[in-house]
């Protein structure tokens, strides 16, 4: 068994490897560290459900959210975009979760194009796709009270707010959302507000 302070057979103490490679990265504190195991373990287990209810990927699940929240009849490409995959991506995905009986190929509004639109099927699909979705947020929230949690909501949305990108950016950072929860609620869409005010007008 090799000497586990020895990297790479080389004869290089991994200690001093890993002084110089701690150097040259930026300091984290403690708050940065416990957000980066925190937005981790969000999103396997949000990965793991969201995919398990739709019985596909979780590319699959992200596609059937976002077709059942707020892309109505869209076109490929901009399914494409929403998802952040490449065009032979895309098709391969519409192609399983039409496969599924989840989704069907229409007529674009040019003509020229195809839209994709979800099938009975398809909808209970992604219904059970978001309450997967919210099974998980709330477990995760729900060692906070009540004003912990509207503390934590005003951060969170201040911390996605600095996360954005500029327009064209892909994966969508709500293409799991349910949009409907934020637009009734006070204050709106953290993301939506700010992008009006940069890029309207």
């Amino acid at each position: 068994m090799a000497d586990p302070a020895v990297a790479g057979g080389a004869g290089t103490p991994a200690g001093l490897d890993r002084d110089v490679a701690l150097d040259e990265t930026i300091a984290l504190d403690r708050a940065a560290n416990v957000f980066g195991a925190l937005s981790l373990v969000v999103a396997d287990q949000a990965a793991d459900a969201t995919a398990a209810a739709a019985g596909r990927s979780e590319s699959a699940a992200a596609a059937l959210s976002a077709l059942l929240h707020f892309l109505d009849g869209p076109s490929v490409d901009r399914l494409r975009q929403v998802l952040g995959l490449t065009s032979s991506g895309t098709v391969r995905l519409l192609d399983r979760l039409a496969e599924s009986g989840y989704v069907r190929r229409a007529p674009g509004a040019d003509g020229r194009s195809t839209s994709v639109v979800l099938t009975e099927s398809g909808t209970r699909a992604a219904a059970r796709v978001s309450l997967a979705r919210a099974a998980v947020l709330e477990r995760s929230l729900a060692v906070l009270s009540e004003a912990e949690r509207e503390t934590f909501g005003f951060l969170a949305g201040k911390v996605l707010v600095g996360m954005m990108r500029g327009p064209g950016a892909t994966p969508w950072i709500c293409r799991l959302c349910d949009i409907g929860v934020c637009r009734g609620a006070e204050g709106g869409c953290p993301v939506g507000n700010a992008a009006r005010e940069r890029y309207s007008g």
